[in-house]
């Protein structure tokens, strides 16, 4: 996401022409593009996106079960 925002950020500074960057090249400025392309190839690849996913719906899991608890007036859970 922050490659995505620094090429967003580059080319409206490139097309408008403000400070050094409108001196650049365009291969430069649109360089961020081709990296968040990249990076999302490589975390779909290796599992990043889905293991980030799991752990989100882990933590959401265990947090309805806390609360569970909780409202019965039992400890949580120790891990």
């Amino acid at each position: 996401m922050y490659f995505l925002g620094l090429g967003v950020v580059l080319l409206l500074l490139k097309y408008l022409e403000i400070g050094p960057v409108a001196l650049w090249s365009w291969w430069i400025v649109l360089a961020p593009f081709a990296l968040a392309v990249a990076w999302w190839a490589w975390a779909d690849f290796s599992g990043h996106t889905k293991r980030k996913a799991v752990e989100r719906e882990e933590r959401r899991k265990q947090a309805r079960i806390d609360k569970s608890r909780g409202a019965m007036g039992l400890p949580p859970r120790k891990r």
